[in-house]
């Protein structure tokens, strides 16, 4: 399953939830953690489960409030159920948190028949600390296989100015993309794009994210899934390319030769397995398509 875009839903509007399970995003976020008020948080959890039998396109996580809130336990109980997919956790700032959650959702899915290790968790990384401690936190032994980088907390943590060309989030988006690949797990998400008037803003941002490693970005406006789902899709162009640089390569294999030119251009191990990852990323999104 492709997983380009993840568009955010507060779990306490019915009729957004509904819509947005019918959207093109590849997982919608039912969100329990900043879209709902403190004194709504504890009914929108049945709302929330409610939702899981709709009928979607996509994956279907929820959002909780962070591992060291009052709602927290209570948003694990309440959500772990036959048709949840993952679940966000926000603001991961230690392992301590990581393997807590881990074990706790564990439980849950053994005492409630589910598959032990079956539900995605995705930590975001949005704090100072957070970014600090991020190799110990992906390599923590956790069913964690992928993270996000949430730059709204992120810059308000370190105060940070948030720009509209985001080069002060230079840093923190390489130590996520870099701490993923080192831990062994998959490819990032990126962070928000806010400015809902500003299209053009968005689509530099997810080309920024996906130039640095991203495998996609998260959404608060259905607006922004086609932008984002398009720019994480690989091109005609592209896909052309790799398909002609893996069937020309395994040729030269053949023929004893590990490096050829192609188009001009010098083609060697790297190169194809880059291209055989341009060619997998869009078998996905091709199988997605066809369901």
């Amino acid at each position: 399953m492709p997983l380009r875009s993840f568009l955010f839903a507060p779990g306490n509007h019915p009729r957004r939830v509904e819509k947005a399970l019918t959207l093109d995003a590849d997982a919608v976020i039912l969100d329990l953690e900043d879209a709902v008020a403190i004194a709504e948080k504890p009914a929108t959890r049945e709302a929330v489960v409610e939702a899981y039998g709709a009928a979607r396109t996509g994956l279907l996580y929820v959002r909780v409030n962070a591992a060291d809130t009052e709602f927290c336990h209570g948003d694990f109980n309440a959500i772990v159920h036959p048709g949840l997919d993952g679940v966000i956790l926000p603001k991961v700032e230690s392992t301590a948190a990581v393997q807590t959650i881990d074990w706790l959702l564990g439980n849950l899915e053994r005492e409630r028949g589910l598959a032990v290790g079956g539900i995605d968790l995705v930590p975001i990384i949005e704090t100072a600390k957070g970014l600090r401690d991020i190799d110990a936190i992906l390599c923590a032994g956790t069913r964690v296989k992928h993270c996000a980088f949430g730059a709204g907390d992120f810059t308000l943590d370190v105060n940070m100015r948030w720009s509209r060309e985001e080069s002060e989030l230079a840093y923190a988006r390489a130590r996520v993309v870099t701490a993923s690949r080192a831990a062994g797990i998959e490819a990032p998400l990126d962070t928000v794009w806010v400015d809902l008037q500003d299209e053009q803003g968005l689509e530099a941002s997810t080309r920024l994210a996906l130039g640095m490693g991203f495998q996609g970005k998260m959404c608060i406006h259905p607006n922004q899934i086609p932008v984002v789902n398009r720019v994480f899709t690989p091109t005609n162009a592209e896909i052309d390319f790799a398909e002609r640089v893996v069937a020309a390569f395994a040729q030269a294999e053949k023929e004893g030769s590990a490096a050829i030119q192609l188009d001009g251009k010098f083609i060697d191990y790297p190169i194809v397995y880059r291209a055989q990852r341009t060619l997998d990323a869009m078998a996905a999104i091709r199988a997605k398509a066809s369901k």
